[in-house]
């Protein structure tokens, strides 16, 4: 019932009041992206209708860099205008193997690192979450692999 650009602007009304009492008790809101948010409804995605007709002072958004990407927008773009409006993102790499598109090791893909991590300190980014939906192999191989490159991108 959501999809659609009423479904965003009513969802964001929504949300935010029952986000409300959540932070009043210390607790955050945080909305995690996928792809489809970045559909057009009357010129605006449904990312940008969230990001209007909600509360900022209680909806907060969880990027995921990989969602976005998928979705036609730029991670560092749409970090950095969310600035303000959360702490935490979902770093996921992009990547092309067998010539489809797939999840990948952080460092591993097609996603723009440099500029995704500066946008990243720009939002204020407290708490940085390596994800990867699926792996190769092992998922602690992967994982130690995306923490390596984060490392050597200096975020400790």
């Amino acid at each position: 019932d959501y999809h659609s650009g009423d479904g965003f602007a009513r969802f964001a009304v929504e949300a935010s009041e029952a986000a409300a009492p959540l932070v009043e008790a210390g607790l955050t809101f945080n909305y995690h992206n996928h792809s489809f948010e970045f559909e057009r409804f009357d010129g605006r995605t449904g990312l940008e209708i969230l990001q209007e007709e909600s509360d900022p002072n209680v909806f907060s958004f969880e990027v995921d860099t990989y969602w976005v990407q998928h979705g036609g927008a730029d991670p560092a773009a749409l970090l950095r205008g969310l600035t303000g409006r959360m702490n935490v993102v979902h770093l996921k790499d992009m990547m092309v193997r067998d010539r489809a598109q797939s999840f990948g090791e952080v460092g591993e893909g097609n996603l723009d690192w440099p500029a995704i991590l500066a946008a990243c300190r720009t939002a204020g980014i407290e708490w940085y979450i390596i994800e990867q939906d699926t792996c190769p192999g092992d998922p602690f191989d992967s994982l130690a692999l995306s923490l390596r490159n984060l490392r050597a991108m200096g975020i400790q």
